[in-house]
C-alpha cells in the first residue's frame, strides 16, 4: 500500500460552490474505473452520493462515491489497485474503508467502501434521494452548508458534525414520505 502523501494531515479549507453539471460526468468516469478495479469485491453497486449527486445543490467540489462491497476484510485486497488510481486510504470509521483522491491537500473524490447490509449504506442513498425529490429540503441543506462552511472553513470535522442534526431529520422525513415511518 502506498504511503500517505506529504500534507496528509493538512485539511484543505471547506469551500461550497454552486452546482456544477460536470460532477455527474466525473462520477460516471470514476464509476467505470472503479468497476474495473473493484469488480471482484462489489456487491451493492457503485453510487454517486453526497451533495454533488443532487442536481442544483451547492457543494464542496468533491465527488463522493459509495461502493457496496461484499466484505470489508476481503475488500482490503483492493487497496493496491485503488492506490494505482491515486486513491489514498485513511482509516476513518470501523464500518467502512474511506479514501480520497488524489491527496488530502487537493481532493477531487471521496470513496466509501461499505457493506450493503450496514444501515449507513441505505441511509446515504435515502438522504440523496430525499434531497433529489424535495427541492425545498435541498435548498435548506444548501443554506446550512454555506453557513457552516463560513463558520468552520478550517475545521472539516466541525463542518461535518454541524450537518448531522439536519441529515437525521431529513432521513426521518424520507422514511415518512416513503410510508416507512416507525420502521
Amino acid at each position: 500500500m502506498r504511503e500517505p502523501p506529504p500534507g496528509w494531515g493538512e485539511d484543505e479549507p471547506v469551500e461550497i460552490r454552486p452546482y456544477d453539471p460536470v460532477w455527474p460526468v466525473r462520477f460516471e468516469a470514476e464509476r467505470a474505473l472503479l468497476g474495473r478495479a473493484l469488480g471482484a469485491w462489489i456487491e451493492g453497486g457503485i453510487h454517486h452520493v453526497g451533495s454533488t449527486a443532487v442536481p442544483g445543490l451547492a457543494a464542496k467540489p468533491i465527488v463522493d462515491v459509495m461502493v457496496g462491497v461484499r466484505d470489508l476484510a476481503e475488500a482490503r485486497g483492493s487497496f493496491g489497485l485503488l492506490a494505482e488510481l491515486d486513491y489514498c486510504h485513511a482509516p476513518y470509521r470501523a464500518w467502512m474503508h474511506w479514501f480520497c483522491k488524489p491527496s488530502p491537500g487537493r481532493r477531487t473524490h471521496h470513496l466509501h467502501l461499505i457493506e450493503p447490509g450496514h444501515p449507513e449504506f441505505a441511509a446515504r442513498l435515502a438522504f440523496r434521494d430525499h434531497l433529489r425529490a424535495h427541492p425545498d429540503v435541498a435548498a435548506d441543506y444548501s443554506a446550512l452548508k454555506k453557513t457552516l462552511a463560513a463558520e468552520h472553513r478550517d475545521d472539516r470535522e466541525a463542518y461535518t458534525e454541524g450537518k448531522s442534526d439536519f441529515i437525521r431529520a431529513a432521513l426521518v422525513g424520507a422514511k415518512a414520505s416513503n410510508g416507512n415511518a416507525g420502521t
